[in-house]
């Protein structure tokens, strides 16, 4: 393909006219109450009575999984002693990817994240209308509803969990699993762009859409 500037200004103002009436049209056909809010969390480990929450990221899609929107990603500070009791997976994880260095460094507490996200949530959803979206969500609601309460509340109750498609793909459609490619940086926003990446491969190659 080549490069942009070597196209005539025409064919690049037709590009972007096109580009822009892409975006206008995920836009218009998406609303508050129609939106999907999709929540990734980094823990010090899975137990939901115990352990921490370190990183949280949110994106925004309408229902056609579009981007609509990336909140921001927030570290949370934790304490040596807390970190430190982190098994081994974990620290060495949290470790190569560097967030266990920014959580150390990051001022914010569980509640200042809290607050930061439902500020960035509300300018796009409307409260109690989106589930919460991700993989392996549930895990991701318990720690919320122990931690971040009011964050937890602010979803629908019920869940939009890409690995429940995931277990029925395996056991319906195995053939297609090989197609799959996950990156699983374990950061919490590349997570959540492969939660959607997921889902949009099972909706082309799973589910049978009518055209």
């Amino acid at each position: 393909m080549k490069p942009l500037w070597n196209y005539s200004q025409d064919v690049i103002n037709l590009l972007l006219l096109v580009f822009l009436s892409t975006l206008e049209s995920a836009f218009m056909s998406s609303t508050p109450d129609t939106r999907l809010i999709w929540i990734d969390l980094e823990m010090t480990g899975l137990d939901t009575d115990n352990d921490k929450i370190i990183e949280i990221a949110t994106i925004i899609t309408d229902d056609h999984l579009n981007i609509l929107a990336e909140g921001p990603v927030l570290a949370v500070h934790q304490s040596d002693l807390i970190l430190n009791a982190m098994d081994e997976w974990n620290t060495r994880q949290h470790g190569q990817s560097g967030l266990i260095e920014r959580v150390r460094r990051s001022k914010l507490t569980a509640q200042d994240v809290e607050q930061q996200t439902l500020e960035f949530l509300k300018k796009w959803v409307n409260p109690k209308s989106s589930p919460m979206c991700g993989n392996s969500i549930c895990q991701d609601r318990r720690f919320l509803h122990r931690l971040m309460p009011e964050l937890e509340q602010f979803f629908h109750y019920r869940n939009l969990d890409v690995s429940s498609v995931k277990e029925l793909a395996k056991r319906w459609r195995p053939e297609i699993m090989s197609g799959l490619k996950k990156n699983a940086s374990h950061l919490a926003m590349d997570d959540i762009r492969d939660s959607i990446a997921e889902l949009k491969y099972y909706r082309e190659y799973f589910f049978i859409m009518n055209k």
